[in-house]
């Protein structure tokens, strides 16, 4: 500021500067002033935009390229589920069952809690068998997704980049190991928008049992830098779902709307004097929060649901399984949501991977497949991409009687929204440890998964501190190999 006020012209008394530093740089000439500047706008403009709209549509308007999928269903087997007790058949790691791990897999290679000791190859400890007329190869621990194996295209060369269970997670949801970025599904809702006007475009649900439960943290479903408006909300599956979703008692539905919209006028006001994008954020979800007061507990009101579709999924509903998570998925797909995502927390099997993988299997085969089965019935599996994944795999190496993490080589399987049904896409070593063959990153992922939204990876950023920033980050392509 000294400087500038020195080049002021002699002639002229001094006088007191009040610039604050947006308005020195607004009145500046100099280049790196005006560029600062021009990105500060061009981020406040993307923000207001991004909140001021009570019915957001997305930036992605018109689509880059017809959508196969209008939805995405993101199931997270949280805690790293076995690649070779699941989807991936290693008869080879049985035959050496007890012996040394040969050094050439895992010289120099990351190991998470294995590091520096004897390495043993352990057999697979559940049995394999084709199912469908795809002869789709997978544990027989699946049985139930066995009968929908034609819908499914199985993935068996996933690789990701971190070995401990959080920044795993935060890799998979932001295709980034750095805390604070936008999830996955943040990205899409402000991408695309919500379809529901009475719900969140972004909804979260989780279930426990079977193994040792990792927590997860509620910034894996962050809007990051985003403006929150986009952030996925949790509902809880058993009790109320939403937090003070209904009215104190003796407060009628009009004296809520009333409060409601006095705490907006006064935001509003607030909005004015000090222009906070994030006002408007806090206006529009005050405004879903009342009209979430109606159309939550409709969502939760199972009395419509015909025995046999409860049957299908093996639950009542509303108790807290992954099961009935999978039906309220279904229910909040027809409503209109564009992100769900459902976290089991079961599968770290340090030991036991045998009884562990049996147990926690259980609890997710039969929802699995009735959702999929459910969305195919009611003619919605076909623009519902259906996503099944855990952060990393484990280590073809024993662990007493479990197995470590491992991020060389994992399964996952996709289907519906686009996918290519009852095929298979890349593998692993015949040891089941390094993904060699049309190996299919992390950022692959998010890549196709946006392509068959109709969004262009490359194409949707946002510019925060200076730099656009986009969910595949500098990486990513689509793998065409796996759509239909």
């Amino acid at each position: 500021m000294d400087t500038f006020a020195s080049a002021r012209s002699d002639r002229e008394s001094p006088q007191p500067l009040n610039f604050h530093r947006r308005s020195f740089l607004g009145r500046s000439s100099i280049g790196v002033g005006t560029l600062a500047l021009s990105s500060l706008l061009h981020h406040t403009s993307q923000a207001q935009d991004a909140s001021e709209s009570a019915q957001w549509t997305g930036v992605v308007n018109p689509l880059h390229f017809p959508a196969k999928a209008k939805r995405v269903i993101f199931l997270v087997m949280a805690g790293g589920p076995s690649h070779l007790e699941t989807l991936d058949y290693k008869p080879k790691l049985a035959e050496m069952d007890g012996q040394p791990m040969p050094e050439s897999f895992t010289q120099g290679q990351p190991i998470a809690q294995l590091q520096g000791r004897q390495l043993t190859c352990m057999a697979p400890q559940h049995q394999f068998e084709k199912y469908g007329d795809s002869g789709q190869q997978l544990a027989n621990v699946f049985p139930h997704i066995g009968s929908v194996a034609d819908e499914l295209c199985v993935i068996r060369s996933l690789k990701t980049e971190q070995i401990n269970h959080d920044p795993a997670h935060t890799f998979l949801n932001t295709g980034t190991q750095i805390s604070g970025r936008p999830s996955m599904g943040a990205w899409i809702q402000y991408g695309l928008g919500s379809e529901s006007d009475n719900l969140p475009g972004f909804v979260v649900l989780t279930s426990v049992g079977g193994g040792q439960n990792q927590p997860i943290a509620a910034r894996q479903w962050h809007s990051g830098f985003l403006p929150s408006r986009f952030q996925g909300v949790q509902f809880h599956s058993k009790g109320d779902p939403v937090l003070y979703v209904g009215n104190p008692k003796g407060v009628p539905r009009d004296a809520q709307g009333n409060v409601v919209s006095a705490i907006n006028q006064l935001n509003q006001l607030h909005r004015e004097t000090v222009d906070d994008p994030e006002i408007a954020t806090r206006i529009a979800q005050y405004e879903m929060a009342f009209r979430m007061q109606t159309s939550v507990p409709e969502l939760m009101d199972l009395s419509g649901e015909p025995k046999n579709v409860l049957d299908l999924y093996g639950t009542p509903g509303a108790d807290g399984s992954f099961a009935s998570n999978c039906l309220l998925a279904r229910r909040l797909a027809e409503r209109g949501v564009r992100f769900i995502q459902l976290y089991h927390r079961g599968w770290d099997h340090h030991g036991n991977v045998k009884g562990g993988v049996e147990t926690t299997a259980r609890l997710v085969d039969q929802g699995t497949a009735a959702l999929i089965q459910d969305l195919k019935n009611r003619d919605m599996l076909k623009d519902t991409l259906v996503v099944w994944t855990g952060e990393f795999g484990r280590t073809p190496m024993a662990q007493g009687t479990g197995r470590d993490h491992h991020i060389k080589g994992f399964s996952m399987f996709m289907c519906g929204g686009g996918i290519k049904p009852g095929t298979s896409y890349g593998a692993t070593d015949e040891l089941g440890y390094n993904a060699v063959e049309n190996v299919f990153h992390v950022h692959d992922l998010h890549a196709t998964m946006l392509h068959l939204l109709g969004i262009d990876h490359e194409k949707m950023t946002y510019r925060f501190q200076g730099r656009d920033f986009r969910l595949t980050d500098v990486s990513g392509h689509v793998v065409e190999e796996i759509l239909a």
